[in-house]
């Protein structure tokens, strides 16, 4: 029988070494942005050589989507997408204090890529429309099982509520003194109040 053992950690040395690039590179992103860094630039902070960093990621935009999967798989790692919105949403605080670096990655790299004719417009805006969705038939099966009243209506709450992260998001990253658990337990205690059967809808 053929040894695995050197195959096997050849394979775990390369994906540790594409591990620090990512890691790097979601480091700088959240410092500089897309346009502030070079592929040169991660290699060195990653601790690599740029032929190093091509073998794992042969363009910037390559590397730039890889950063991105991370934290969407960061995100649906941590998220509990059987829990009803509210509790979704209160996990999501945590979230943000375990991992700041991929929060801020995710940030800088939403506003630099607004313009439709940015790298990466296409990916953020159809991950905004997806969140929107989400958080919309989040609504609906509340409203199906009679948890929510259904004299509102789910598209325009999600776009609220995914506006309500995007803007509470900025702000932790430019003033990491908020008490963002307070802030998120706040704004859920709100949101339950106003989608609860019989709540005033002015």
């Amino acid at each position: 029988m053929t040894d695995q053992r050197p195959y096997a950690a050849l394979l775990a040395k390369g994906e540790n070494r594409r591990q620090r690039i990512l890691t790097a590179a979601q480091r700088l992103l959240k410092r500089h942005g897309w346009r502030g860094i070079t592929l040169g630039r991660i290699a060195r902070e990653a601790g690599v050589s740029p032929a190093g960093l091509l073998h794992h990621f042969e363009s910037k935009e390559q590397l730039l989507h890889a950063a991105i999967d991370a934290r969407d798989a960061y995100d649906e790692a941590h998220a509990d997408m059987d829990a009803d919105l509210i509790t979704q949403l209160l996990q999501v605080a945590e979230r943000y204090h375990r991992a700041p670096d991929l929060v801020g990655m995710f940030a800088v790299l939403l506003m630099e890529n607004l313009a439709t004719d940015d790298p990466l417009h296409d990916r953020f805006f159809d991950r905004y429309r997806a969140s929107v969705r989400t958080v919309a038939e989040g609504i609906r099966r509340g409203q199906r099982s009679g948890r929510y009243r259904t004299d509102l209506d789910p598209d325009v709450k999600a776009v609220e509520i995914i506006a309500f992260l995007n803007g509470i998001e900025t702000s932790w990253l430019l003033d990491p003194s908020i008490p963002l658990t307070e802030v998120f337990k706040e704004y859920t205690g709100s949101l339950a109040r106003q989608l609860a059967p019989g709540a005033d809808p002015r």
